[in-house]
């Protein structure tokens, strides 16, 4: 069976998802709101035993969370 993706805003994301960013695929482990202290940005933060990760992003971009 292919994994089933929908394209959604950044800001509709809670943690748990499994998303495609940037080339990555990875399992939202935290959101940190107003990234550097700015409005309109987060930070997608990955969080597994074998690597940690952040991805910028403005909260009203699109990418991908598995359906």
């Amino acid at each position: 069976m292919a994994d089933e993706w929908q394209t959604v805003t950044v800001d509709q994301l809670v943690v748990g998802d499994h998303v495609r960013y940037r080339g990555e695929e990875f399992d939202i482990a935290r959101i940190d709101p107003k990234f550097l202290g700015r409005d309109g940005m987060v930070c997608l933060i990955e969080d597994t035993p074998t690597r940690w990760r952040a991805y910028p992003a403005p909260s009203t971009g699109e990418l991908d969370r598995r359906a």
